[in-house]
């Protein structure tokens, strides 16, 4: 017996209460993934060689391009943040709370 037959013989009876473990709808899921394993595996084969390694390096580069926007963007952020938080700390030393306002012109509002 050679090494991948006895690593891949398992005991009917095992094989028989793993399928019955899983329900019907783990089944389902377990099914539509292989399929999609084939799937991907055909049109693969269709594929030349070549359109894989481009496809593979735009991939890559793709990638590449949407980390440096990312993170720019994150600096970005912890840069306006960081000029928040200094703001605060500035107006927050005066001691002096600003009242409520709802901007330049003022509203009368009548209690009854």
């Amino acid at each position: 017996m050679s090494e991948n037959e006895i690593v891949n013989a398992t005991p009917e009876s095992e094989q028989a209460e793993e399928k019955q473990e899983r329900t019907p709808f783990d089944q389902f899921l377990y099914h539509q993934r292989r399929a999609m394993e084939e799937v991907s595996k055909a049109i693969n084969a269709l594929l030349p060689e070549g359109f894989k390694t481009h496809g593979a390096e735009a991939h890559k580069e793709f990638q590449s391009g949407m980390k440096v926007l990312l993170e720019a963007a994150i600096a970005e952020v912890e840069k306006i943040a960081r000029r928040a938080e200094k703001a605060a700390e500035e107006g927050g030393e005066e001691g002096e709370e600003r009242p409520s306002t709802t901007g330049k012109v003022k509203v009368k509002v009548q209690v009854e």
